[in-house]
């Protein structure tokens, strides 16, 4: 398919897409620093820049694929809605829809959009696609699914050409789980954390985080099973989203490097977009046996569902539409994380006993002897 990127960040939809075969004709992207990245690693795709002073579709456009802004929709967010300022800017997707269909449209967004204000705001959305003419299919996909970094996120797909449940609704993985096992595998856990959460993630990371609006790294930790605790280096962050390491490190001439962490923690995985990609180039049948119940106004909505033109219904599927095998997060890992500071871990130790959290049998001792080691050598 001929596709249009909008908030295309550093790529990761354009990236799976385009390595599923479709052909990226514009982008929209308008953070200096994301632009940046996009012109090193889409060298000669237009960017049209603002969304705002985008007025049409390119010609030919099948496609519209959008990770429109998640701020105001994320529980680590403002949470102010899809009215806020900035997820407020999917208004521009119907805009150009408006001004020239797409048969297809693509959007990703934090899965706390399906609980926020009541789950107003996914009804906003599927109601503005029903308006237009369009069939719809959502679900939740984990990106553990393809990679040690658990991260939840909606795919939504809306279509005038054909049954968008023949996309996104016909794959069920079957996920190789693996438990906790201090001294055998790797767990993430995040150090900012430890009173009322923790992230805690056996054999893989917690997701991965923008940072703070000034551009502060917020990394996760990565208890090793050798007992050290590090945080990974940026290039393994980038893998953990499916990026080739130093994909942006093209940024580090407008900015400092800890602005890499805001461009990856605001990325889609390039292999949940692959997976969609290989779908729309070769649907499957939808099975109406996962049909569940209508879904009536103001009903909770489900981590997967559809509309057939009729119907909303909910449907019984996981957040795996596969499983990739892969080596175990430390081994995943291939470059040297930076420990852990004595003040971050203490911090951290320190959170955790004013909490009611259940922890990993010996995680905290873990952490503890961590943290004696690195007072050992800032005594050296």
């Amino acid at each position: 398919m001929k596709t249009v990127g909008l908030f295309a960040g550093i790529g990761g939809l354009e990236l799976g897409l385009a390595r599923a075969g479709h052909e990226c004709l514009l982008v929209a992207e308008n953070w200096p620093l994301a632009a940046g990245v996009l012109a090193a690693r889409f060298p000669g795709l237009p960017n049209a820049g603002d969304i705002a002073s985008l007025r049409r579709l390119p010609g030919g456009t099948e496609l519209v694929a959008a990770g429109f802004p998640c701020q105001d929709l994320s529980q680590a967010g403002r949470t102010a809605g899809i009215e806020g300022l900035k997820s407020g800017l999917v208004a521009h997707v119907f805009r150009l829809l408006d001004a020239g269909r797409a048969p297809f449209v693509l959007l990703e967004n934090v899965s706390f959009m399906l609980r926020l204000d009541g789950g107003r705001a996914m009804a906003r959305l599927v109601a503005a696609f029903e308006e237009r003419g369009y069939l719809w299919a959502y679900r939740v996909v984990d990106t553990l699914a393809f990679l040690p970094q658990r991260r939840q996120r909606v795919l939504f797909l809306a279509s005038l050409a054909g049954d968008p449940a023949d996309v996104l609704l016909v794959d069920e993985g079957a996920p190789a789980l693996r438990r906790a096992a201090l001294g055998a595998l790797a767990h993430g856990f995040y150090w900012t954390e430890g009173v009322r959460g923790l992230g805690w993630a056996p054999d893989a990371v917690p997701t991965l985080k923008n940072g703070s609006t000034l551009g502060i790294a917020s990394p996760p930790a990565i208890l090793l099973p050798g007992g050290g605790v590090v945080t990974p280096d940026i290039r393994d962050a980038e893998r953990l989203q499916g990026f080739p390491a130093d994909w942006t490190a093209p940024a580090e001439a407008l900015a400092r490097a800890s602005w890499r962490w805001s461009l990856i923690g605001n990325a889609v995985s390039v292999p949940v977009a692959q997976w969609a990609g290989g779908r729309l180039a070769a649907p499957g049948r939808y099975d109406r046996a996962r049909d569940g119940g209508t879904l009536a106004a103001g009903a909770r909505w489900p981590r997967a569902a559809r509309f057939d033109g009729g119907e909303r219904r909910a449907v019984a599927l996981s957040d795996f539409p596969l499983w990739e095998p892969r080596d175990p997060l430390h081994l995943f890992l291939d470059h040297p994380g930076k420990p852990l500071s004595a003040r971050a871990s203490a911090g951290f130790l320190a959170r955790t006993e004013r909490a009611r959290l259940r922890f990993e049998p010996g995680f905290r001792e873990a952490v503890a002897a961590h943290l004696s080691a690195m007072r050992a050598l800032e005594r050296r």
